[in-house]
């Protein structure tokens, strides 16, 4: 039985992923997309126990602790609609990451519009293997923590 490596491209973009989430191995994690579970193992290897995919999620109860969405080849119309589903899962000052292959700039100002009508504002973004990433927190959680 032969068995494949991941591509040294899907490795760049899960530590661009990782990088961006700044989170540690004790975090849970959700993980969303056309290559969740290819991500999920990736995670793993790493050393990241406590990661899940949407599929076997359970009930969203706000217990995450970080969200990657790995979007390939899929529309910003599934995004959003994923993202709205995705949202429920996450604890209040969870990071969402995303990683998305369009390169298109309308995309791009779509997914920064869509954010924050969630609750969310770009922390940070960068262009990375012919897409781009970003990371996201709630809006109000930099007040939860200023006020803590």
């Amino acid at each position: 039985m032969t068995r494949s490596n991941p591509t040294p491209t899907r490795e760049r973009i899960t530590e661009s992923l990782l990088e961006l989430a700044r989170c540690s191995r004790r975090h849970r994690i959700i993980v969303a997309g056309s290559n969740g579970p290819e991500l999920m193992f990736a995670l793993h290897r790493r050393g990241y126990a406590r990661v899940a995919t949407t599929a076997a999620c359970g009930l969203p109860q706000g217990q995450y602790d970080v969200a990657m969405v790995d979007w390939q080849d899929r529309s910003i119309k599934a995004l959003e609609t994923t993202l709205v589903w995705l949202v429920h899962f996450l604890a209040p000052s969870a990071v969402l990451v995303i990683w998305i292959d369009s390169p298109e700039h309308a995309a791009n100002r779509k997914l920064d519009s869509m954010l924050e009508s969630l609750g969310f504002r770009v922390e940070v973004g960068t262009r990375c293997e012919q897409g781009l990433a970003i990371s996201a927190r709630r809006r109000d959680s930099a007040q939860m923590a200023v006020a803590a």
